[in-house]
């Protein structure tokens, strides 16, 4: 196991059907980072992309990034430090997007009811394991194929790009 698929955080709990649309408005899409990410999520709770720290974690229901495929929608999470996201379902095309970009996801039944705002969580990307510290609740979701936890390691697929170019 390698030490980037152990990742721990303060959760930042949303809903279900959490869209692209939600993590980058449309009207912010071409703006650069630092303008787009101050609108992220802020129809949802417009203290986040303010109070959200380097290391926090996204805990959500169903359906976390569906909508359109706006790979702006995981850039803005990475560069405000969400380190993972963990949620009940993930929409296909933001889960590619996430790990392109280098932003770990994790699909996990049971996570949204068993974490509130504030808590803090323990996430292994290699087992699927997802604790509650607080509670001490232990959940198991979909571990992360080694591939895809090589390009999280290396940043995203850029760089991994990046690095076979020059070898």
């Amino acid at each position: 196991m390698a030490e980037n698929d152990l990742l721990a955080g303060r959760v930042w709990r949303f809903d279900h059907d959490i869209s692209t649309d939600l993590l980058s408005p449309g009207a912010y899409a071409i703006d650069p980072v630092d303008v787009r990410k101050s609108h992220t999520l802020e129809s949802v709770n417009p203290a986040f992309a303010s109070g959200v720290e380097p290391g926090d974690v996204i805990v959500a229901g169903r359906n976390f990034g569906c909508g359109s495929s706006r790979e702006t929608a995981a850039e803005n999470l990475k560069a405000l430090g969400v380190v993972c996201v963990a949620a009940e379902s993930l929409s296909r095309l933001f889960m590619r997007n996430a790990v392109a970009v280098g932003l770990p996801v994790l699909v996990c039944a049971g996570v949204h009811e068993a974490f509130a705002d504030g808590d803090s969580i323990e996430v292994d990307l290699a087992s699927g394991r997802v604790v509650n510290v607080e509670s001490g609740s232990r959940l198991q979701g979909d571990s992360l194929p080694e591939e895809m936890r090589e390009i999280l390691a290396a940043g995203g697929i850029l760089a991994v790009l990046r690095d076979q170019a020059s070898s």
